[in-house]
């Protein structure tokens, strides 16, 4: 509440964490009353591999705004996209790094999330998960409106733009001063 209190104009979410539905719909109406500008985490599915698409339906014709988190797959945006209302705000977080730590490329994915998420104009996609500084430039360029990065890659946005054989240059000097600070002789 205090967190709400700091924040009061700009979208915050916070999680539930039950695993069981029933408890998650009762977390989740007591968290909506925090504010205005609140938003209630709901993880696409519990631990059992249980949807919690019904569970979403029902909050969001109750107008609970909803981010709903952990999602990988087109089915599970699409389902998402289904289960929201088009007059209640939403946030669908599908997590790109994590498709990418599997090989995929998760830029077709996000482009099509977010061609989907238009039938409901006031839910949002979120690229989460960012693994590099090249992911916001991709979540960008999908169109994607939210972007979760952690601090130390905006602290790597310095380098944006930055020359290559500068970048080459400083690198070399990083790797002789390493050696230099560790007294390696041969």
């Amino acid at each position: 509440k205090a967190l709400v209190e700091r924040i009061p104009d700009a979208p915050i979410s916070f999680e539930v964490f039950s695993d069981e539905f029933e408890d998650m719909k009762r977390q989740a109406r007591k968290i909506a009353t925090w504010g205005k500008n609140v938003y209630v985490k709901i993880p696409i599915t519990n631990t059992k591999g249980e949807s919690s698409l019904p569970m979403v339906r029902e909050l969001a014709a109750e107008g609970v705004k909803l981010n709903v988190t952990a999602i990988m797959t087109l089915e599970q945006v699409a389902a998402t996209v289904e289960a929201l209302d088009v007059d209640v705000p939403a946030v669908i977080s599908v997590f790109a790094g994590r498709i990418a730590d599997t090989g995929l490329d998760p830029m077709p994915v996000m482009r099509a999330a977010v061609a989907l998420a238009a039938r409901k104009p006031k839910a949002e996609v979120l690229w989460a998960s960012v693994r590099e500084v090249l992911n916001i430039y991709q979540a960008r360029d999908c169109g994607c409106h939210i972007i979760t990065t952690p601090t130390d890659i905006l602290k790597k946005l310095s380098m944006a733009g930055k020359d290559l054989d500068d970048l080459s240059q400083e690198t070399v000097a990083m790797f002789y001063n390493d050696a230099l600070a560790v007294g390696y002789t041969l």
